[in-house]
C-alpha cells in the first residue's frame, strides 16, 4: 500500500471526505514505516517518511483552512 503524493491543486479540488480517506491512508502507511524502523530493519526509501509527514501537514492544513471559512 503505496500513497500517491498529490499535489495541492490537486488536494485542493477534493471533498472534504476524500482528503480525510487520503489522510487516514498517509497515517497508515507512516505507522507501517515507523514501525519498521522500531523493529530495527532498514526501511526500503528512508526519505519517505519525511515526505509523508509533510503530505499528512499539508492535507492538515487544507482541512483546518475549510474549517476557518466555515465557521
Amino acid at each position: 500500500m503505496t500513497v500517491k503524493i498529490l499535489k495541492n491543486k490537486e488536494l485542493r479540488e477534493m471533498s472534504t471526505e476524500e482528503l480525510e480517506n487520503y489522510l487516514n491512508e498517509a497515517r497508515a502507511e507512516l505507522k507501517k514505516e515507523k514501525a519498521q524502523i522500531a523493529s530495527g530493519t532498514r526501511p526500503e526509501n528512508p526519505g519517505r517518511i519525511r515526505t509523508l509527514r509533510r503530505y499528512i501537514a499539508r492535507i492538515l492544513t487544507i482541512l483546518n483552512e475549510r474549517k476557518e471559512v466555515h465557521t
